[in-house]
């Protein structure tokens, strides 16, 4: 059987192709005199270009990127390190401004992230406590500028050396600002360390041994921030109200709502301790425990004898090894204590390059101020007899401004509240 051959199908005609329409050209050419578009690269459309500090900047805060809880209490012990050693108030304001300006540059909207604010009010009270017991009280600073005097009350003779009244002059009252100037800025950074760090992920960050201790420690510093919080909200609520918020009798209706919510609290995380198994230990053999309260008893020893000779003049040669070696035997009897505790770690901080950035910044200005302490005493140091106006001294200022360096390299906050 054959079949009949297939017919052969004509070529098509093309019709003529409209102005603009794309012809059988290669990809990339274009008809007539237009020259091909130019290739992008691929994500580059719709991408802005990013600047140097977007890119090598700090990245956005989050779970695997936040900032260790100790860098930010070494960074605040160290500024508080340099405030204790000078009672120079344009120096002091300064201390206190850098830890400002990082605290409302790295917080976050936590409620224990609000506790700066009362812990600046708290360093203001402190200057005004110290200059009222001053003029109550009287001073042991002698002065010739006397500005009023205050009705002396006679005291018995086993009093001799103290008085309440009498004479105030300048230089006592500038002695004692420049006295609650220094407390004050010591508070200010405790606070500044308060608002950054979390306390939860600080307890997380401690030793095993120090687990039961640092629980302890972090309800405690936690405490302030809570009872801000909740004296914050029911002066919120009593406005609303239109009740007023101020006055003797509104602050006794405010606080026993808020001694009413520190129990509850106390007692939710009585609860919560109790259900992850708080205070639970494993048995370790008796030689053990003995090596453990050997070191560490040897340890802390030997840092107090180090430290003892680091501030005494005679023992400045021997200090710092004994505190070395002080300091390694408690890290060992750290080490062995650990072995009690049955909790693990989830998901811990890690202590990244940010890290030693921020802690050593602090570092660096408690460094530079002690030795400028010892360069430069009279600058940190204003005289108060004859009294003289303090001057800024520059290069313990620029020191001082090193403490800037975490409100640009710490990770940034995010805009939401974090919880």
């Amino acid at each position: 059987m054959t079949h009949p051959a297939p017919r052969p199908v004509p070529a098509p005609t093309s019709a003529p192709a409209p102005a603009g329409a794309r012809t059988g050209a290669p990809t990339g050419a274009a008809p007539g005199d237009v020259p091909p578009a130019r290739r992008s690269t691929p994500g580059a459309a719709g991408s802005p270009r990013r600047s140097a500090y977007e890119r090598f900047g700090p990245p956005q805060a989050g779970r695997a990127t936040a900032l260790h809880a100790g860098a930010w209490w070494l960074w605040a012990l160290g500024l508080a390190t340099a405030a204790s050693r000078t009672t120079n108030p344009l120096v002091l304001g300064l201390i206190v401004g850098v830890a400002g300006f990082v605290v409302a540059a790295r917080r976050t909207d936590a409620p224990w992230a609000r506790s700066y604010g009362a812990f600046l009010k708290l360093g203001l009270v402190v200057i005004g406590l110290r200059l009222l017991f001053s003029m109550l009280l009287g001073s042991p600073i002698p002065g010739t500028h006397t500005l009023f005097v205050l009705p002396e009350v006679p005291l018995p003779a086993w009093a001799q050396g103290i008085r309440f009244g009498g004479r105030v002059t300048a230089e006592q009252l500038v002695f004692a600002f420049y006295d609650g100037a220094k407390l004050a800025a010591l508070l200010v950074c405790v606070g500044a360390a308060n608002a950054l760090a979390n306390p939860a992920r600080l307890l997380k960050s401690l030793p095993a041994a120090l687990y039961e201790a640092g629980v302890a420690v972090v309800v405690a510093m936690t405490f302030a921030p809570n009872m801000v919080a909740d004296v914050a909200r029911l002066r919120t609520a009593r406005r609303l109200r239109g009740r007023p918020t101020g006055g003797v009798r509104a602050v006794l209706q405010i606080g026993l709502p808020v001694l009413e919510g520190a129990l509850e609290r106390s007692v939710a995380v009585a609860a919560s301790m109790d259900a992850r198994g708080y205070g639970r230990t494993a048995q370790v053999p008796p030689a053990v425990r003995h090596t453990t309260t050997v070191l560490t008893l040897g340890g802390l020893l030997g840092m107090c004898a180090g430290t003892y000779g680091l501030l005494a003049a005679q023992g400045a040669a021997y200090g710092l090894p004994v505190l070395g070696i002080g300091a390694a035997l408690a890290l060992a009897g750290l080490r062995l204590g650990g072995r009690r505790s049955v909790r693990t770690r989830y998901r811990p901080d890690r202590w990244g390059a940010r890290a030693w950035l921020v802690a050593g910044s602090g570092a660096a200005v408690a460094g530079l101020l002690i030795h400028a302490g010892s360069v430069d005493p009279a600058g940190l140091h204003p005289g108060v007899v004859p009294l003289v106006a303090p001057s800024l001294p520059l290069w313990p200022a620029a020191a001082v401004l090193i403490g800037l360096l975490p409100a640009f390299v710490a990770p940034v906050p995010p805009k939401e509240a974090s919880q």
